[in-house]
This record gives C-alpha cells, sequence and structure tokens, in this order.
C-alpha cells in the first residue's frame, strides 16, 4: 500500500508527493516508504499530543483506586525484598522473569540514594510508584506504534494509537503491577526495531531488536510463544507474496528495480557479496546482536551475576509452564474470541476488515504481517487450554496496528473512487468514531466504575480483589493508630489473604499463618469459614469488628470473605 501524500485541498494529490514505486511496481504486493508523510506535519504532531494526553489521561488518574489483585500483591512482595535486602532469586515455578522487579526498583532507589532513610514510605514503595512503571511502558508501546508511520501510513498510526489508547484492557491491565504491559512492550519493539534496520538497512538497530528479544524472554516464559508466531508471521507473509507473484496475482512477480530483498541488504550492509563469508557482515549482523541478548538475558536471570542457577532455571521453566498450562484457569478454545467481542468488539470487528483488505488486496506487506501476527496469537493462545484476560493485551496491539490500517486503505479507496479527500474520510471516519464511542464509554466504565465487578460482562475483573478490601486497610489503619502504630501485631489465619501483605508492608509485626494458631496480638484476621473455631478460641478475649459486607465481613474477592477481630480492652 502507498503511503503517499494528500493534498486535503484539492482532488488529487501533487505527483510529487506520492512516494517513490516506480508505475510497473505500484501494484506490486511490496510495502513503500513514502518520501513525504500523507498528513500535513502540524495535523500528525497535534494528533500524536492528544493522543498521549488521552492515553496518559486515562492510566494516571487516580492510580490508587482500584486495590492490588492477588497477583499484584506477590509482585509487590517481591519489589518490597529486592528494594529492602536487595535479594531476588527468580523462581522457575512461580512469579514469571525478573524484569518487571528490576524495573519498578528503579525509583525506590533513586528515592533511597537521595534522600536516605528519611524517605517516606519506605523509600517511595505506594501503589501509585509500582503502577507507574506499567503505565510507562504503556504508553511507550503507543509511541513505537507511531514509530511505524512510514509502514502503515499517518492515519493508520494515529488510528491504531488512538484505538490501543482508549481500549479498556490496554489501560486497565496498564494500571495493573503485572509483567503482561512489558512483555508487549518488548514485542513491539523487536518489530519495529527489525524494521528500522530493513527500510534503513543500518545494522544499529539490530541491536534494540536483540535487546528487547532478550529482555522479552527475561519477562515471561510465554516468549516463546510470541516470538514464534512473529516467526511464523514474518514466513507467511514472504510465502504468500511469493506465492501471488508465482501464480501471476501480481502483475509484477519479480521486483522492481530499487527493491531490494533481505539477502540484497544483508550484503549492502557487509560492504559487497559474498553473504556467508564476509566477516564485517556477521559481526554486525549476527555476532554482536547475539553477544547482546547473550548478555542481557545472563544480567537478568543471574540477579545480576549473584545467583547464577538463575539461568538453569530460566530453562527449567518452560516445563513447569507447560504442565501448568494445561491445569490451571482452563477455558474453551472459543474463550478469547468471546472475551474479545464482549469488551474488544471495536478492535476485533476493525481488526478483521484489516486483515480480510490486506489479504485480498496484499500492497502492504507490514500490513499483512500484522493480521498474521494478531490472528496468530488469538489461534495460538486459544489453543492453549490456560487462558486468563490479561494475555489478551498480546493481540490487543497487533489488532490496533491492522485495525488502523483498514481506516486508512478504506480512505485511500474511496480517495481514489472520489478524488475528494474529504468526502473520502467519511466512512472510515464513522466507523473510527464509532469504535470511539464504544470503547470509551467500555473504559470509563471498566476503569473507573465497575473495577471489581465479577460479572461475566466484565472480563478483564478476573478473581480481583474488591474494594472492601480497602475498607479493611482503613479499618486497621485506624485502630493501628490507637494502639503501637505500625508496631501493632496483627495475626492472619486466613489461609487466603493476598493482596494484604502489600498494604501491610510498613507493620512490623505481621504474622501469616493460613490457619488456626495461637494468637495474642490486638487484630486477628480470619476467613468467614473459620467464625466458629475463632469464636471458640477467642471468643471470650477478642470483638469482631463489623465490616460492609453481608455478615459484617471484608469481602477479599468472590468467594473469600474475611473477619476482622479486636483484642478487648
Amino acid at each position: 500500500m502507498s503511503t503517499s501524500s494528500t493534498d486535503w485541498g484539492s482532488k488529487k494529490a501533487p505527483a510529487k508527493n506520492r512516494g517513490t514505486r516506480s508505475k510497473s511496481a505500484r501494484n506490486t504486493p511490496e510495502v513503500t516508504v513514502a518520501t513525504e508523510p500523507d498528513l500535513p506535519e502540524k495535523v500528525w504532531r497535534i494528533g500524536v499530543i492528544a493522543i498521549f494526553l488521552i492515553a496518559a489521561t486515562l492510566r494516571l488518574y487516580d492510580l490508587n483506586l482500584v486495590p492490588l489483585h492477588h497477583d499484584e500483591g506477590v509482585n509487590g512482595n517481591f519489589l518490597v525484598r529486592l528494594v529492602r535486602e536487595g535479594a531476588y532469586n527468580y523462581d522457575p515455578a512461580n512469579y514469571h522473569g525478573p524484569t518487571l522487579y528490576y524495573f519498578s526498583a528503579i525509583i525506590p532507589w533513586i528515592t533511597k540514594l537521595l534522600f536516605g532513610n528519611t524517605a517516606r514510605d519506605n523509600y517511595g514503595l505506594t501503589t501509585f510508584t509500582i503502577r507507574l512503571v506499567p503505565v510507562v511502558f504503556g504508553l511507550a508501546t503507543i509511541g513505537l506504534i507511531f514509530l511505524l508511520r512510514r509502514r502503515l501510513g499517518s492515519i493508520a498510526a494515529l488510528a491504531a494509537g488512538l484505538l490501543l489508547a482508549i481500549s479498556p484492557g490496554a489501560v486497565y491491565l496498564s494500571r495493573y503491577f503485572i509483567h503482561e504491559t512489558l512483555f508487549v512492550f518488548f514485542t513491539v519493539g523487536i518489530v519495529v526495531a527489525f524494521m528500522r534496520f530493513y527500510d534503513e538497512t543500518n545494522a544499529a538497530y539490530l541491536i534494540p531488536a536483540a535487546a528487547s528479544a532478550a529482555l522479552l524472554f527475561a519477562t515471561k516464559e510465554t516468549a516463546m510463544i510470541s516470538a514464534g508466531v512473529l516467526f511464523i508471521a514474518l514466513v507467511s507473509t514472504q510465502a504468500y507474496l511469493w506465492l501471488l507473484r508465482a501464480t501471476g496475482v501480481s502483475s509484477t512477480p519479480k521486483r522492481s528495480k530499487g527493491q531490494k530483498g533481505l539477502s540484497a541488504k544483508l550484503e549492502q550492509i557487509g560492504g559487497g557479496p559474498g553473504f556467508y563469508s564476509n566477516p564485517r557482515l556477521g559481526f554486525t549482523v549476527f555476532v554482536l546482536p547475539f553477544a547482546v541478548f547473550v548478555a542481557l538475558y545472563c544480567l537478568f536471570y543471574t540477579s545480576f551475576f549473584t545467583n547464577n542457577k538463575g539461568l538453569t532455571d530460566s530453562l527449567q521453566t518452560f516445563a513447569i509452564w507447560a504442565k501448568t498450562g494445561s491445569e490451571a484457569h482452563t477455558h474453551p478454545p472459543t474463550t478469547y474470541f468471546l472475551w474479545l467481542m464482549s469488551q474488544e468488539s471495536p478492535l476485533l470487528f476493525i481488526g478483521a476488515l484489516g486483515a480480510a483488505i490486506t489479504v485480498l488486496r496484499p500492497k502492504n506487506s507490514f500490513a499483512l504481517f500484522c493480521a498474521l501476527w494478531s490472528f496468530g496469537l488469538i489461534a495460538a493462545y486459544s489453543l492453549i487450554a490456560y487462558k486468563t484476560p490479561w494475555l489478551m493485551l498480546n493481540f490487543i496491539v497487533p489488532l490496533a496496528l491492522v485495525s488502523g490500517y483498514a481506516i486508512q486503505a478504506m480512505y485511500e479507496m474511496l480517495n481514489n473512487l472520489t478524488g475528494t479527500a474529504l468526502v473520502s474520510l467519511g466512512l472510515p471516519g464513522m466507523l473510527l468514531i464509532a469504535a470511539i464511542g464504544v470503547n470509551g464509554y467500555q473504559t470509563i466504565d471498566l476503569n473507573f466504575v465497575n473495577y471489581d465487578n465479577d460479572k461475566q460482562y466484565y472480563v478483564y475483573v478476573y478473581a480481583h480483589t474488591t474494594r472492601s478490601t480497602l475498607a479493611l486497610v482503613n479499618e486497621i489503619d485506624r485502630l493501628a493508630k490507637e494502639n503501637s502504630g505500625n508496631s501493632t501485631g496483627i495475626t492472619i489465619v486466613s489461609p487466603d489473604y493476598w493482596p494484604l501483605p502489600w498494604y501491610f508492608r510498613n507493620y512490623t509485626r505481621v504474622g501469616y499463618y493460613g490457619r488456626m494458631a495461637v494468637a495474642s496480638e490486638p487484630l486477628i484476621i480470619a476467613n468467614a469459614n473459620q467464625k466458629d473455631e475463632v469464636d471458640a478460641n477467642y471468643g471470650q478475649f477478642y470483638q469482631m469488628v463489623n465490616g460492609p459486607d453481608p455478615g459484617g465481613t471484608f469481602q477479599l474477592r468472590p468467594g473469600v470473605d474475611l473477619l476482622l477481630y479486636q483484642r478487648r480492652k
């Protein structure tokens, strides 16, 4: 697909702004990198700034509003230990890779360095600061999309960035202290860096590509799935285009003059022919990127060379999670499509439309790659029994890219028919406005109103901590002020208590027993199912503090109700 410039005031764009392909190559299924943008630069910049402001507002507003999920509490516990004690060892059986913890420790470490022991709230370890990390990576992912402007076109890049900025899931998970936002950023980083390498024939871009790949594998064990789908999508794209040329569907079976394949580009980097024998080519394209990958991979998994066992553990995790993937959080193969239809319907619909356009009219090889990437991921994750809503972020991003392409392709097709840019914007513009309306409403509703509603419609609210948990935390903070402050003892006999360790991180006397135990501390937290045992063991010494939920309980999450007891004075 050509990304030629558009003259917004005339019926036809000036010839000098129509890209660089020869006349014989205009129907070739090869991407064209435009020499000039297809939107005025001022319009482009205003659009980028506006989208960033929308995305930042949705992700940063009242970041403490939603109580931490169970998994966020576990991640927070690892981070607290890393910041306080400087200790972290990768566990292949749980908790994914180390990048989330080390990137999140930067703010507390800087705070500790600047303010020392006088720093408030444990060197800046707050709910806001830890969630700020996925927010930053979520915004940076939108920034990477804008770097694909030359590949998709200005309208496509802006539309994709906007759809991702207001996606209910992308916003919800960017406000979540889990690995997924970092994981997706590194995935897109590989794609962007490799495309820059290919377009500019500059081996320097293979360094960030290798770094992104290393950090991807150091973030989650599902990196194998993403890397595999990216490779299959790349090979399938080239195979499909070759098939079209070979069968004569394309009007030009061979590349036009000036278009170079990957082998020719590699030889150009190496300084001439001799793909396998050129030392310079081997070093710049293979040795150096591989060295960067290995160095970063080892750096993170060995906890900066303090835990050499982390390297072997990082390989064992694939066997462990292969078993976990067939036992936990199992759902039918159609689950992801149903979830996408429920809360990401604009992306699914427009993305499918974009995929159909690029398959039937393969004028943009990168758009075809994005279509195969997005729906390839959906297919791959659907075949695995293990399914959780946060995994959908992996295909929300490529769906946004191919959706943006659909908007631009529709505009260009209509512009070729009508010759008037403003008229041609009608249909794709209305489609984009409808998507903004649907996603905008769902985003506000999910992230700021029903963020802990476990009804089936709210698919991202998955075994989530309810707002009653914050009521419990606030009540304990109030009672602690009447006792010994952060030295107030708390005994937790409930077997379910995450993410309470995060909220009690500054209390010095908290016991997590997970069962009935001898207790004499001022406060006891028990499960509602343990009420008879608590009354029998502690009844004459403790009194129950009423919570906001039925029976005076504090709902931790659906199906888990907690009781708070205070020692009688």
